[in-house]
Formats: C-alpha cells, structure tokens, sequence
C-alpha cells in the first residue's frame, strides 16, 4: 500500500505552477513523495495516513540552493578574513581548509544542512573542492543521507597552485589524473539521474585561478557522457576579472566559450561582472547562473545585474555560497537580499516578493535541470514547507501573507517535508540531534583554527 500524506487548511498555498495558482484554504495530497493532488480543502482526499492541518501557516515548494560551501560553516567570522575581497579572503582562510578531515566534512555538511532546512530549503548542491587528509565527497554524501536531503554533491576540484601561477598553496591541490579518475567512481557509485532523484551528483572544477584549460575540457567531456550538470564560479569580482585577462589573455566570457562551458548543462556561480557579450551567450546558449546576494555584499564584489538576467531569459537561481563569506544559511533570507539589492540597483519594482520567491523555488529547480521539484501540482515530488504567520515578526503584515515572507524578517520553518517525508515539526529538526551536531561541529572549528595558528 502506498504511503500517503494530506496537508490541510493552509492560510495560503503558493503553488508556483504554470499559472501561479496561491489557494486560500489550500492543501495538498501525496503519495510514496509525489503529489497527486493540491487544492482546496473539499477538492482533496479527508483521510491519509499523515495528516497535517496548517490553519494559519503559508506553505510554499521547498526552495532550491544552487551554490554552497559547506565546510565553510567551520570558518565562519574568523578575524582575518573578516574584511578582505574574494583574493584575500581567500588566501586566508587556504590554511585552515588544509586542516579539514573527513569527519569535518561529515559534520560541517550535517550543519549547514540543518541551517537550510531550517529556513525553508528542500534541495541544495554544495561545491566541495578542497579534499586535504582523506576527505571525500562521500562524507557529505553521508550526511546528505542521514540528515535527509535532496541532495546535488559537486564534485569540485583545484588543480593549479601558487607554483604554476594559480591562487591555492600547493599542498590543497590535487593531480587531474586522480580527479578524474575519482568523478568516474562517484558517478558510478552514487548518481541517480531518475525523476524524484535524492542524490545527484555534479562535476564542479573550482575556478578560472585554481584549475587548467585541459581539466575544464575533459571534465566537461566526462559530465557530457554521462549526461551530468556542470558547475563553477565566474566573473566573481574584479580581481577575478582581472586574473583571467592577465593569465588566460581573455575574459571570462571568452574562456567558457572556449571550453564549450555554456549550455543548458552548465550552470556559474555569481557572474556579478559578467560582461554584455557573456550576458548575451547565456541568454542564447540556456547557460544557468546562481546568485548569492548576501557573499557579494559580505566581500564587496558588487550587485550581479540579475534584473537583467531575468529580463533575457538566462535562468537564474538563489545560492547562499559558503558560510564563510555569507556567514549564514538562511536561504528565505537570501531570497529577501536579492529582492532588496535588486531594488538599490534598479529602482523598488525591479523585483517583487513573489519575483524573488519564485527564484528561490522554480528558479533554482531549473538552473539544477530538475522537472521535479520547485512547484506544488501533480506528479511534482512531495517538497513543501510552511510558515506560521501568528509569529511576532509577521504581526500587522497578513494584508499579504506571502510578500509578509519577503518584507518581514525572515523567519525559520514550522514545518518541512521532503520527497514526503517529514523532517521539520513543530520548528524542530527531525532527523537529526542539532544541539549534539553545534556542539561537535564548534569543538572542530576550534581545532581547525588552533592547527592553523588562527
């Protein structure tokens, strides 16, 4: 018999589907993690095996995170790359990553999954490209699994250190043969390409400064064969800009179109120096990019023209990068600073509450390729999360209920399922004991610093 799942009696269901529905009184039916139905109340089945009333909550798709770093979350705040730009910042905080073990990884992820989770994310991908001591993606795999996540694992990768002219120490790159030969073992131990699909893995080289043409090349050719995503960072800053122009002799728009780096496979994190012609090949070439407003301001890289991308068709989506240069998880919160710093650039109606939400779900959903979630409708996977109104910061703001989730202080989830299952209740993470994962999480952070002399 199937498992099934019945929420009920939302204030507000926001079903992102292709005409946008928002249904006062509004639920949804699943079963086995895919939903049947989503209506009001009278239009659903009255019983299933979990019910769920959600009188005074809005409920919305799981949101989507397109860039992440999760083994940040063990460098947050350090004094000494507090107020650098993206160079310096990182340049100081190389020499703590080196210190990272496997169990670091393992817990760093459970961490910042929590955090997500718990501001209203269903699904992320992480670019993890550092792996000193035995680290692999498998340990973020592992809490992936464990905490219950759907889950996009990059595997990202450097390759050119300072001696050959890149940003990275010698001592945290890798050999290109061994990467390559350890994305073909991920791949065929762990990547599931099916609809409604957990665990998805994508091959992820760091950057433009940390890795050679030749990786860039055969990783795509490796992602292509097996009909996997490809991700990196680009046109983050100026100093980034600049490296490409003075080490590759071309921009970054020249560099991925050399190396075939564009498409509906592809997808670049920031782009908040992409330049016209590179604005123009993504529109034309369906080339992804994940936005993350909050790390742009943290390091002072700029406003990415993402008013601009929407407006030429490019898909767009929210990451909150590594939480070292964001500092935090909260994916709504994101959606919140994309809106506002959209407005500080073009004007208040440059993007709507609504504009930025459906960003954070359809949005990232479609820079992932992913058919399956970002929307509430019918044979769309089981993702949903809602969000107690009567809480003191939406006091006064229920004239609109779902903008009050933008305009407002962002707050945390009341509840969260995925792939139907229910992780989030009550406010309180399910899966996974959060007060014993800070705890080890902070002894580690502690330990990474006083290996490092931070």
């Amino acid at each position: 018999m199937p498992a099934t799942l019945l929420a009920r009696n939302a204030l507000v269901l926001v079903t992102m589907d292709g005409e946008r529905r928002e249904i006062p009184g509004g639920g949804l039916y699943a079963e086995n993690g895919r939903i049947v139905a989503v209506g009001r109340d009278a239009e659903l089945p009255q019983g299933a095996d979990t019910v769920i009333d959600l009188s005074g909550h809005v409920v919305l798709p799981g949101l989507v995170n397109t860039h992440h770093h999760m083994v940040q979350s063990l460098t947050r705040a350090v004094p000494a790359a507090q107020d650098g730009e993206l160079f310096t910042w990182l340049r100081t905080l190389y020499p703590l990553w080196a210190g990272l073990t496997p169990a670091m990884v393992e817990t760093s992820t459970l961490t910042a999954m929590a955090e997500l989770i718990l501001s209203g994310c269903t699904t992320t991908s992480d670019h993890l490209y550092i792996y000193p001591n035995g680290c692999r993606l498998d340990d973020s795999i592992r809490a992936a699994r464990q905490i219950g996540m759907r889950f996009h694992a990059a595997r990202g990768s450097m390759s050119v250190g300072e001696s050959k002219g890149g940003l990275p120490p010698d001592r945290v790159v890798e050999d290109e043969g061994f990467v390559m030969r350890d994305a073909e073992r991920l791949i065929g131990a762990y990547h599931d390409p099916a609809r409604f699909s957990m665990l998805r893995i994508v091959l992820a080289p760091c950057s433009p400064f940390t890795v050679s043409r030749d990786l860039m090349r055969e990783t795509a050719r490796l992602a292509r064969s097996h009909d996997l995503t490809l991700h990196t960072h680009l046109a983050e800053n100026d100093s980034d800009v600049l490296f490409s122009h003075q080490t590759l002799g071309m921009s970054p728009t020249d560099y991925v179109r050399e190396l075939d780096w564009v498409g509906p496979d592809v997808w670049h994190a920031h782009c908040v120096k992409l330049d016209e012609p590179g604005i123009s090949l993504f529109a034309r070439t369906g080339t992804g990019i994940a936005h993350c407003p909050c790390s742009n301001m943290r390091l002072g890289s700029g406003i990415a023209p993402v008013h601009r991308f929407r407006a030429e068709g490019i898909r767009v989506g929210l990451g909150v990068d590594g939480s070292a240069s964001n500092d935090g998880g909260h994916l709504l919160g994101e959606a919140r600073q994309a809106m506002l710093l959209q407005r500080v650039a073009n004007g208040p109606d440059a993007m709507s509450a609504r504009g930025a939400l459906e960003m954070a779900t359809l949005g990232g959903a479609r820079v992932l390729r992913r058919d399956d979630i970002g929307a509430l409708a019918p044979d769309m996977a089981a993702d949903f999360v809602a969000f107690d109104m009567s809480a003191l910061p939406y006091a006064g703001a229920l004239h609109d209920p779902v903008a009050a989730l933008l305009f407002c202080q962002p707050q945390q989830v009341a509840l969260s399922v995925i792939n139907g299952e229910v992780v989030v209740r009550d406010g309180r993470l399910l899966t996974i004991d959060v007060a014993a994962t800070v705890a080890r999480h902070n002894a580690m952070a502690a330990e990474l610093a006083r290996q490092a002399g931070a």
